[in-house]
């Protein structure tokens, strides 16, 4: 990876990290849109929970601190949401090397008789 990719990759962190640590220990904690919505219809009794949670309501289960857990959870997230990215720029960019390289050979090979 290029110093100019880890310069890119550096300030995305840090910039939702900023976000993670400074806006979201402040978030309101009224419903959300979609909540909200299911309350004035009247069907947010029918809501099911997820078949698992990893991180419950932003939260960390056993951090008591309510604005920590919910860093550290915001934390996890851009740590996770950066490798998934990360993992998924180099396996595009191996495929797009893959494609490329038959085609260089080919050429090579077509050469002047």
């Amino acid at each position: 990876m290029g110093r100019r990719n880890l310069t890119l990759l550096a300030g995305g962190i840090a910039v939702a990290l900023l976000v993670v640590f400074v806006l979201a220990p402040n978030a309101s904690a009224q419903p959300d849109g979609l909540e909200r919505v299911a309350e004035d219809e009247g069907f947010a009794d029918r809501a099911q929970d997820a078949p698992y949670s990893l991180l419950p309501d932003y939260s960390i289960p056993g951090v008591e601190d309510e604005a920590i857990s919910t860093a550290l959870s915001g934390l996890i997230g851009v740590l996770v949401v950066a490798a998934i990215a990360l993992l998924a720029g180099r396996a595009l960019r191996s495929r797009a090397t893959r494609r490329e390289a038959p085609e260089a050979t080919d050429a090579a090979s077509i050469g002047p008789p």
